[in-house]
């Protein structure tokens, strides 16, 4: 049995519970907690404070891409939309319809909304940068609001 360990990460539209292995990062997800409950100690892996240190990068404007080892858990068909959300460039949008295009399966825009929503890697596959094909937000497991901030964050910070 793998041992998983996990570290919160304090950003500036709530705290982001970090969730990995020795090895990789298997969820970052947005909680309810108002302060961070799991710290950094003698036990967190590298691989946990790294995620930690690139998010903050990102909350700074000063990174833009994720380096740390991440593993994706979900169907195949999730890790495929999962990887095309990848491509979706910084302080750049896409839509679900769009998305479903780039996968080669157009009429699969409702099970590619689905598969976004699973996404338990927040932010780093960009899932907040889908939008609908009216330009209007829709669905954010972290809440719309986050969403908006987040793609104005990004704004804020193409140019450097």
């Amino acid at each position: 049995m793998t041992t998983t360990y996990k570290l919160d990460y304090e950003s500036p539209i709530g705290v982001l519970e970090i969730i990995g292995t020795q090895d990789a990062i298997t969820s970052i997800m947005f909680t309810d907690d108002d302060k961070k409950v799991n710290l950094t100690n003698a036990e967190t892996p590298k691989v946990l404070t790294e995620c930690y240190n690139q998010l903050d990068e990102y909350f700074k404007g000063t990174r833009r891409e994720f380096t740390f080892p991440y593993e994706f858990k979900g169907t195949d068909f999730q890790r495929t939309v999962w990887q095309a959300l990848r491509k979706v460039p910084y302080a750049k949008t896409g839509t679900y319809m769009g998305l479903a295009a780039n996968i080669g399966n157009e009429k699969a825009i409702r099970a590619v909304g689905n598969a976004n929503g699973k996404n338990k890697l927040s932010i780093v596959i960009p899932c907040h940068r889908i939008i609908g094909s009216n330009g209007k937000l829709t669905g954010y497991a972290g809440g719309l609001w986050r969403k908006e901030w987040l793609l104005q964050h990004e704004m804020n910070f193409k140019k450097f």
